[in-house]
């Protein structure tokens, strides 16, 4: 008997238990996991058809063609083998395998397969000694070779990319073979090479593909990227807690001074911070929103005509009061050739837009933000090229392929001023793919960005020749009068019916308002009549869909009713249109579109009025401390102008001698080194040096004056956190009055 015989039968059983293992136990399903289960396969065939080719040769002539088949099959399984571990090895060291190189490492090995059955051999046998040689066998070692040089240069050039786990194996393994070729070929009668096939089995059983370590491994990702998305949340819940605490800080705060305020000119300027503060606090609940949707895949496009020119003018108008009082030019350059009238979801382009413009005035400081639209117009479509470029801080490379994921904030460690989600852009590149485009980011960091959009959107009209009314074009320029005109407004929450209530009774229009559905229809079977209805949508008892139908069936089309409706995700105007609604209107209720409503329904009934500002002073008496505060000084820590305002507005109730501020840690250091404060109050979010450093540094210098939090961190726990840290107490924004007074009474009474 040949003396490897032992060893093939040793291998095949070891091999073939191995198999068993493998095949008896729950296994990760991945496509490196089906090449190994081929692999073992193949490798007991392999082994069967070198016990068999020994026998063949010992006992069977040399022209027997069960003898010539064995050997020609036998080789086949050599190149079989060397094409699974070549496959395996890209497959398991690449992110994404592409299907080409599949095809064409199938096919060359296939073809050097059909050359190796036409290429001879030639037998030799000494005894027991048996083995074959000649073209076929060099023809398949030289086959081995390439593909062993190949491997070593592939993982040399992909090193960075794989991870140890399988590079160092796959690498011991490469080390291994080539011995064992090299001695089988200089050697070919210890036929060594079934041998070395079976230990490759086993050995990437035991290193790579066991079921148990993948399990394992798999165990490991799922409880990593199950603690990422637990720190996703505590963030995110950390973060909105910031984000939607800090515009309410300023409406809470504001709205506290409005009602403290000695003259209307005070009043009318914290009015306006309140609308901005309230403009930044809608976007964020309507980035939520969006992406939420998004994620649930209940995002639509809704395609409706559009004028596209008046749409972004639109939305300059809305971004340029964000940029303050910074440096910068708002420009926009459109084409001559854009169409009119275009047919598409105008709403998303609207926000496509708003969010890019928004996101360059937040990141630039000076220089200028250029919206430009240029299109090409073939047939019946118009391709929209829109572009946003800007003079600000610009993105880094190594940001680029995160810049549109969910809640990615750029520079995020020097952004704590900027209000936001991080929502903008993620939803900006979903509304833009779902509209059919594409969008392009271009940015050098430091010197600014460009994104440009691509879109096809229908030609439904080229120039504007329909006459406007004047009237629409002028809503910044002109107050208008319906003093002759009645409306009814019906909604079920109080607050609500006060904001639609005061904001009519600016035009001069006589408001009626009521609760209920019932409400309206008792005004109406009253013989009232109105003008004009705003119905609330989603009322207890009888909603604004089924009160809108008994309208209708008593009183027919004879009095316009409009949705007045908090649910104003993408598709709702739509929606409520098609249940009989003659228009559409959102909470909170914007001026510009409520305006739009009133010149649509109340057009006849408009004139013209100057309003006359009144300069009368407020007579409101300022609130005073329990305590005499005209020799203290408080210092105010915040880098958030907003912040620093509304804090200075409610300490100037207090009569100190001075409340100064600053707009960072290392200016508190500053001030505190050449004058004495009695209290700080202290923001714990800051760029460079964040409050608690700030404390740590104060208290180092022996500063023993109670320092207070001022902060937009209020989750649960957040006021210990910060008591420990060595705070003296904690303040949660919004700020209010009664909050500040018990501060001023706790420390300085």
């Amino acid at each position: 008997m040949h003396m490897s015989v032992p060893l093939l039968v040793g291998s095949l059983f070891y091999v073939t238990l191995i198999a068993y293992l493998f095949f008896s136990r729950e296994r990760i399903k991945t496509y490196e996991t089906k090449l190994y289960s081929v692999l073992l396969i193949v490798d007991i065939v392999g082994i069967t058809l070198d016990i068999i080719g020994i026998f063949s040769h010992l006992y069977l002539p040399e022209e027997s063609l069960f003898r010539l088949g064995v050997v020609k099959l036998y080789l086949l399984f050599l190149l079989a083998v060397i094409y699974l571990l070549t496959i395996y090895i890209y497959y398991s060291t690449v992110k994404k395998s592409k299907k080409r190189h599949f095809y064409v490492l199938s096919a060359l090995y296939a073809f050097l397969g059909f050359i190796s059955l036409f290429l001879p051999f030639a037998y030799f046998k000494d005894g027991n000694n048996v083995y074959v040689s000649g073209p076929n066998c060099v023809f398949v070692y030289a086959v081995v070779g390439i593909s062993m040089i190949g491997w070593i240069i592939y993982l040399a050039l992909n090193r960075k990319k794989i991870k140890a786990t399988k590079y160092i194996p796959i690498v011991f393994l490469i080390l291994f073979i080539v011995p064992i070729v090299m001695i089988q070929m200089s050697n070919p009668e210890y036929l060594l090479v079934t041998a070395l096939v079976s230990f490759i089995v086993v050995f990437m059983y035991h290193t790579i593909e066991n079921p148990d370590v993948k399990m394992i491994e798999a165990l490991n990702e799922a409880k990593i990227t199950a603690e990422k998305a637990n720190r996703a949340k505590s963030e995110f819940l950390s973060n909105m807690s910031h984000e939607i605490r800090t515009p309410l800080n300023a409406i809470v705060g504001f709205s506290d001074c409005i009602i403290e305020e000695d003259s209307l000119q005070d009043a009318q300027e914290d009015a306006k911070d309140i609308k901005l503060a309230s403009e930044n606090l809608l976007e964020i609940v309507n980035g939520i929103l969006d992406i939420s949707k998004i994620e649930a895949n209940k995002m639509e496009i809704v395609v409706t005509e559009y004028e596209i020119l008046p749409t972004l003018d639109n939305v300059v108008k809305l971004v340029k009061p964000r940029l303050s009082d910074k440096p910068i030019d708002m420009l926009t350059v459109f084409a001559p050739d854009i169409p009119h009238v275009l047919y598409g979801d105008g709403g998303k382009l609207r926000q496509i837009i708003t969010n890019l413009l928004t996101n360059a005035a937040k990141y630039t400081e000076k220089g200028k933000i250029i919206l430009s639209v240029n299109c090409v117009n073939e047939g019946e479509y118009s391709k929209l090229i829109l572009s946003v470029e800007d003079t600000g801080r610009g993105i880094k490379k190594e940001q680029m392929e995160s810049l549109f994921s969910k809640f990615q904030r750029l520079d995020e460690d020097k952004n704590t001023t900027l209000e936001g989600t991080g929502l903008g852009l993620a939803i900006t590149k979903k509304f833009v793919e779902m509209m059919g485009g594409k969008i392009v980011v271009q940015s050098k960091y430091g010197e600014g960005s460009k994104f440009t959009v691509y879109l096809q959107q229908k030609i439904v009209q080229m120039n504007d020749t329909e006459e406007k009314e004047e009237l629409i074009n002028t809503v910044e320029f002109k107050r208008l009068d319906f003093s002759t005109s009645r409306v009814l407004v019906v909604d079920d929450n109080h607050i609500n019916l006060k904001v639609a209530q005061k904001l009519l009774t600016g035009y001069g229009i006589t408001v009626d308002v009521v609760e209920s559905g019932y409400g309206a229809l008792d005004k109406l079977n009253s013989n009232e009549q109105y003008d004009l209805l705003l119905l609330d949508v989603m009322m207890p008892k009888m909603d604004g869909i089924e009160t809108l139908k008994h309208i209708r069936e008593d009183f027919g089309k004879s009095v316009p009713v409009v949705a007045l409706t908090a649910n104003a995700l993408s598709g709702m105007k739509e929606k409520y249109i098609e249940e009989g609604f003659d228009d559409y209107l959102s909470k909170p209720i914007d001026k510009s579109e409520l305006y739009r409503i009133l010149v649509t329904f109340l057009i006849d009934k408009i004139h013209e009025k100057k309003l006359n500002k009144s300069e009368n002073e407020l007579e409101i008496p300022k609130l005073r401390s329990a305590t005499e505060n005209s020799t203290r000084r408080v210092l105010i820590v915040d880098d958030n102008k907003i912040n620093i305002k509304i804090a200075e507005k409610l300490l100037e109730r207090f009569d100190f001698l001075e409340v100064e501020s600053v707009l960072s840690g290392k200016e508190a250091l500053e001030k505190v080194q050449h004058n004495a404060y009695d209290l700080v109050f202290m923001d714990i979010m800051m760029p460079e040096m964040d409050g608690v450093e700030t404390l740590k540094q104060l208290r180092a210098m022996h500063f023993d004056k109670p320092v207070v939090t001022l902060t937009a961190d209020a989750v649960e726990g957040s006021r210990e956190k910060y008591l420990s840290e060595g705070f003296d107490e904690y303040i949660a924004k919004p700020i209010s009055i009664d909050k500040m007074q018990g501060i001023i009474d706790k420390f300085l009474r």
